[in-house]
């Protein structure tokens, strides 16, 4: 867990390690994104105001998603709405705004748009296949748990250590996993909060980092997210690149998707994915008939990709390209 990857020299700011994970994998997907559309697309710069504007749309979806997600952590100080430096972001609240803004934007500048929603599907996966290495090294989106040999121990004091350290009604646990004796607690204005490392003595320091109170080995689910984001993109990649030979000889055959089948397919990935993982963590809280708030829009993701699938199988297959085409002999 490194959540803070260095101090900038001569003053007190850091370089978050989330942050700057969420950087690369915007960085990452805006190159994979230009460089798969680059035989369609007529203007390479509509590629980079597409994904400048998702980036806004994703910062704004994810803060407002997290904000809604934890709504009782900004009562009564609206304003640290607004405080996105100290945290507070949901990448699933941030991508279905971006995929939304993309499709307008390309729909505005008459790009063939289900060819271009099928290069962005795969350029989201890489984004948040390197974000969730970012949830990783910053301690958040926590699994419960685990006996299986690659468990990952969190530190004292850590997202993952607090949690076993207190009951969660919320999914369903009354008692803690780690009965924490009192002495490791202090109280302020009502609430009870670990003491920092360093007010410990000796003997309840190696207590909480190498005995009977350390952190319980639980499931990477940030790395198992972003293996499985990256995992699907490689898979979707091949899919899309047997399609654009198939679209060069004007032959298809049952592994080559239609045109916008790649999305399609993308939102049933994500969807199942999300939704086992979801399963394996222990952050979220249970809300709805069992589930978090994350599994219902999974459901929801895995549902609108079976539409979109059958809704592209219906349309023609070519007429992308041609009006790409009608766009390049214009000119």
């Amino acid at each position: 867990m490194h959540p803070e990857l260095f101090r900038i020299p001569f003053s007190e700011l850091t370089v978050k390690s989330y942050g700057t994970m969420l950087v690369i994998g915007f960085l990452a997907s805006v190159w994979v994104i230009k460089r798969l559309s680059r035989e369609f697309t007529p203007r390479p710069e509509l590629v980079v105001n597409a994904a400048l504007y998702a980036l806004i749309a994703g910062l704004v979806g994810s803060r407002i998603f997290f904000v809604l997600h934890h709504l009782d952590e900004f009562r009564g100080d609206w304003l640290s709405v607004f405080a996105i430096w100290k945290g507070g972001l949901e990448l699933l609240g941030g991508a279905l705004p971006a995929i939304v803004v993309i499709f307008l934007y390309v729909r505005h500048f008459k790009l063939p748009a289900r060819k271009y929603m099928d290069v962005v599907a795969i350029g989201l996966l890489v984004a948040l296949g390197l974000g969730r290495i970012g949830c990783f090294l910053n301690g958040c989106c926590y699994g419960g748990p685990t006996d299986l040999p690659w468990g990952v121990r969190f530190p004292y004091n850590s997202p993952a250590y607090n949690s076993q350290v207190r009951p969660d009604p919320a999914r369903g646990r009354s008692e803690p996993y780690i009965k924490l004796p009192s002495r490791y607690w202090y109280f302020y204005r009502g609430s009870e909060y670990l003491r920092e490392l360093h007010e410990l003595t000796p003997a309840q320091r190696e207590a909480v980092t190498t005995g009977q109170y350390r952190c319980l080995p639980v499931h990477p689910t940030q790395l198992y997210a972003s293996f499985g984001a990256l995992l699907s993109a490689l898979l979707l990649y091949l899919l899309w690149r047997n399609a654009q030979a198939a679209e060069k000889t004007r032959t298809r055959k049952w592994y080559h998707p239609k045109q916008g089948q790649i999305l399609a397919m993308m939102l049933m990935l994500y969807g199942v994915m999300r939704f086992i993982n979801e399963a394996l963590r222990d952050d979220n809280p249970r809300e709805f008939a069992g589930m978090t708030v994350s599994q219902v829009i999974a459901i929801g993701m895995f549902i609108g990709g079976v539409v979109v699938f059958i809704i592209c199988a219906r349309m023609p297959q070519w007429s992308g390209v041609i009006e790409v085409w009608r766009t390049k002999s214009r000119k």
